[in-house]
């Protein structure tokens, strides 16, 4: 069965830092890329970051600098690293899936995607 599960959120103060995972099941990193989309309230669905089946990495600029995507192909896990939060990166974060397209831009279609994690940044 095919899950792509986000965890990891929360809710922290600017400056701070959070850690996501994307657990995958069902579908392998050596032929899916992975990305990270965030939707906040009242603001258009935003890819942040996605890697490539080859490790190619992808950022937004509105997070570059700050997050930063890895993967662990043994685990099936790919995590968001985000540093120096700030109030406006709140949001639930989503990770998606696909096998033709790094996830990041809103031009396409992509094939699957997780339930989402709440992140809050605030003081």
């Amino acid at each position: 069965q095919l899950q792509l599960v986000e965890s990891g959120g929360g809710l922290v103060q600017p400056g701070e830092s959070l850690r996501l995972s994307c657990a995958v099941s069902g579908l392998t990193l050596d032929r899916y890329a992975i990305g990270w989309f965030r939707k906040a309230p009242g603001k258009e669905r935003e890819g942040i970051s996605c890697i490539t089946t080859n490790g190619v990495r992808t950022y937004s600029d509105s997070v570059r600098g700050r997050f930063t995507i890895s993967r662990d192909v043994a685990k099936n896990t790919v995590y968001l690293q985000m540093n120096s939060l700030k109030p406006e990166d709140t949001a639930v974060y989503y990770c998606v899936a696909d096998d033709q397209w790094c996830p990041i831009s809103d031009k396409y279609v992509y094939a699957y995607w997780g339930q989402g994690t709440q992140v809050t940044v605030s003081s």
